[in-house]
């Protein structure tokens, strides 16, 4: 795998499986997403290097990252299987020491006969309930030593267990579904430059005041021999840090150097790549590092539309509607390439300068005229 603008990665098909969650992975005429829209990687590893050992070396952060259901099972059984075990070890001193079979005997550990009392002994040791019913007696030593390591035991147990539920009950995930994306781009003027653009949003109360958002155009295609290879481009974005009280619109002007620069309307519609974009960001609560993610495909992006407005000024404070946050507004918009836009606009400019207003515009053999004054369309359309 190499780093940088372009770089390529070939991906084995026989460690690796990607797939479409929730579709048949058979589907004709279906295109495998990279990323999906909630900003997970339909990614299977059928094969990966070391098993489970990788998972046991970071047991913390399995442990935060399993389902809650697995979480609370490993949690009541932590506990369950110590106790146990200690009892067990218990019960074994009191049976070698003669307590169970004979009553007038000095024991290890009072009131423990049998298993069931050497259970609850453990229990109440681990737990620090300490009923003053069942204790250790100053003339077995092996039960103190064990009660003494059973007390050390118990405060690791708690560290890691409790531990690993309050981060996860934290995890930045929670955070992360409350900051979002428009469900689409969009690709509109800005300036005079063919622009793409997509939005962002905080939907809580508590905004965040700072974060950095990124973009990359990912490709990739199946060769013959079974392997995928993947290529990576980053898109320059415009204002890449982000101050997020208000939504804002992320741009990427599709300018000399950028991918999409040779890409005009019905280029896009018959390309085949995907635009993931992430915001990675500090939570302002808990200072902890944050990331949203999702991914736009040739069939999320309108030509020809822009965002409505969704910021009002009130009389006390600023209004923002995001019932708008998908909301889209068709604009007069070229079909043109950024390529083929820029070419057009030198001689437009001289020809506007000799008091020419309509410049011809040639496109797949016909000749027009481009009329850049035309009214502005209030049709109004919604991402899905």
């Amino acid at each position: 795998m190499s780093t940088g603008r372009g770089e390529q990665v070939v991906v084995d098909t026989h460690f690796t499986t990607i797939h479409t969650l929730g579709k048949q992975d058979g589907n004709e005429g279906r295109r495998l997403r990279y990323m999906q829209k909630d900003g997970r990687f339909p990614v299977v590893f059928l094969k990966a290097p070391g098993d489970w050992s990788l998972f046991l070396m970071d047991i913390f952060t399995t442990l935060v990252e399993i389902r809650w259901r697995v979480m609370l099972l490993v949690f009541s059984l932590s506990y369950i299987l110590s106790w146990l075990f200690f009892g067990l070890c218990y019960w074994l001193i009191a049976y070698v020491n003669g307590d169970t079979g004979d009553a007038e005997n000095e024991p290890c550990v009072y009131n423990v006969r049998g298993f069931t009392g050497a259970f609850m002994f453990s229990m109440e040791t681990q737990a620090t309930i300490g009923y003053g019913f069942r204790g250790t007696s100053e003339n077995c030593i092996v039960a103190v030593i064990l009660v003494t390591v059973q007390a050390v035991f118990s405060c690791l147990l708690d560290t890691i267990v409790i531990g690993a539920v309050v981060a996860k009950m934290a995890s930045a995930r929670k955070r992360a579904q409350t900051v979002g994306f428009s469900s689409c781009a969009v690709v509109n003027l800005r300036d005079g430059a063919l622009c793409l653009s997509w939005r962002l949003g905080d939907f809580r109360g508590n905004h965040i005041l700072e974060g950095v958002a990124r973009a990359q155009l990912v490709r990739y295609v199946k060769q013959p021999q079974g392997t995928i290879v993947m290529s990576f481009q980053d898109l320059d974005i415009q204002n890449r840090d982000v101050v997020l009280p208000t939504p804002a619109t992320i741009i990427h002007k599709m300018e000399p150097g950028s991918p999409l620069y040779s890409l005009g309307h019905d280029d896009l519609l018959g390309d085949e790549f995907e635009l993931v974009v992430s915001f990675t960001y500090p939570g302002d609560s808990t200072g902890m590092l944050h990331q949203t993610r999702t991914s736009y495909t040739p069939a999320d992006i309108r030509w020809g539309q822009r965002f409505e407005d969704m910021l009002r000024p009130g009389k006390r404070h600023y209004k923002v509607d995001y019932a708008l946050f998908n909301e889209t507004t068709w604009v007069p918009v070229p079909p043109l390439s950024a390529e083929e836009h820029d070419r057009e606009k030198c001689p437009v400019e001289r020809s506007q300068s000799h008091g020419s207003l309509r410049p011809s515009v040639k496109r797949n053999g016909h000749a027009g005229q481009l009329n850049r004054d035309i009214t502005e369309e209030v049709i109004h359309q919604t991402c899905f």
